[in-house]
């Protein structure tokens, strides 16, 4: 059996790459932090519970942003006996429940949009509107951060995603505000609650079905089984594979496992070449760990021809 723990990517760019993130992360929750702050003194100052519920789902945010960054630090401490692939798993959990506290402020977000529209409270349009633009240069701000990295890992996709949606919201009650001001149409503040919210849910179905796959160990978007599968037959004098496994060790690492057959005729030891290039091949398609099963013609595992192996052959063909 052969085994590899290289990585797709250079050790550099895994190095900026996690500092960058780390201290987008950084800035996002000090931004945060204090704008939920100035919210519930405007919202207590000028009686706007549209204030004080947003700094209610600003303080969820805060708390998305701490769980992520508890992540990322987890996923750099190093293997133990127990925990030998280490932490890195706990990127996919901060992903799931990330995108689970979205959902959930979607929900309480919508419930309270239609509460308002049965009966419009009066607000001060004026004041809500300058705190609202403080809300878009914060969240814009902090999503911008995270924007040049949000494809290559699923925490900072759903912390940009977050923080943009945020962004939104504020642009919304900037609108609501100041068209309130002029005509007092209380209404309009619900509507575009209402409008913001289903926006948000259709970035963030994406997100949560995929942190769900990842949390069962599902193969990873954009990786495809069938085509694995062809990529490590084209490799030469590997004659079939089979039992083949991939799943996400972190939001940014995939492992897979596989049991090939190759050429009997080849000696041992460019057997083993053979199995360093098929390795050399997986990295190139996102997958950093693989664990090679060397299988002869005559003496194999009896089990490949099962009903997952039958669908990937399917596919293949």
């Amino acid at each position: 059996m052969a085994h590899d723990h290289s990585h797709a990517h250079g050790h550099s760019h895994a190095v900026s790459f996690n500092e960058a993130s780390l201290k987008a992360f950084q800035i996002g929750i000090a931004l945060n932090i204090i704008f939920v702050v100035v919210e519930v003194v405007a919202g207590l100052a000028y009686k706007s519970m549209s204030l004080l519920s947003d700094a209610g789902h600003n303080l969820a945010d805060v708390a998305s942003l701490l769980l992520s960054y508890i992540a990322f630090k987890l996923a750099h401490r190093q293997a133990t006996i127990r925990y030998t692939y280490g932490f890195k798993k706990t990127t996919v959990l901060a992903a799931f429940l990330n995108a689970l506290l979205l959902l959930l402020a979607i929900g309480m977000l919508g419930y309270e949009s239609v509460l308002r529209l049965q009966a419009p409270p009066a607000v001060k349009g004026t004041g809500i509107a300058w705190v609202a633009a403080l809300g878009i240069a914060v969240n814009g701000i902090s999503a911008l951060l995270f924007f040049r990295h949000k494809d290559s890992d699923l925490n900072v996709k759903g912390a940009y995603w977050h923080l943009l949606a945020d962004a939104l919201v504020s642009v919304g009650v900037v609108i609501g505000g100041i068209v309130i001001s002029y005509t007092g149409w209380y209404w309009l503040d619900p509507v575009i609650g209402l409008a913001i919210m289903i926006i948000i849910l259709i970035s963030t179905w994406s997100l949560f079905t995929d942190s769900f796959k990842m949390t069962v160990d599902g193969v990873p978007s954009g990786i495809e089984l069938d085509e694995v599968s062809r990529i490590i037959l084209s490799v030469k004098h590997i004659v079939n594979v089979h039992h083949i496994h991939i799943w996400p060790l972190s939001t940014t690492e995939n492992a897979l496992t596989a049991h090939v057959i190759i050429d009997d005729r080849l000696p041992f030891d460019e057997k083993l070449k053979v199995i360093q290039h098929l390795k050399h091949e997986l990295l190139h398609h996102n997958i950093h760990h693989s664990t090679i099963e060397l299988e002869s013609e005559t003496i194999h595992c009896p089990n490949e021809n099962d009903c997952l192996e039958q669908q990937v052959q399917q596919h293949t063909h």
